[in-house]
């Protein structure tokens, strides 16, 4: 999430952990993402962007979207960023697997 650009949160009140990107210097407007879990305990990003925070001292509601253009395009480009880390992830280990019978001049040197 840091390649992303996004901060780690600690809720006090929940004690969960998301993570926030601003879009300007101030609080709000933000991007804010809860990584989840399905009914077969697979993980997906829940994204949204909160626009303000909450109206009255005690509340947890916020003005929040799910959806428009500016999340779409945010839900998108966080896919490109995951998808690009595992590919990259699994060239490495391709490389590892391949490289890993065979010894470079140090390993031939000391036996």
């Amino acid at each position: 999430m840091q390649r992303g650009g996004y901060a780690e949160h600690n809720d006090f009140h929940t004690r969960q952990t998301s993570y926030t990107k601003r879009l300007a210097n101030d609080f709000y407007p933000r991007f804010h993402v809860y990584l989840e879990k399905d009914k077969n305990e697979k993980q997906f990003l829940n994204l949204h962007l909160d626009q303000k925070k909450p109206s009255y001292a005690g509340a947890h509601a916020h003005n929040a979207e799910y959806e428009g253009e500016l999340v779409e395009a945010e839900g998108k480009r966080l896919e490109g960023l995951i998808k690009n880390q595992m590919d990259n992830q699994n060239q490495k280990t391709e490389v590892n697997d391949e490289t890993s019978g065979k010894r470079g001049l140090w390993g031939k040197l000391f036996k």
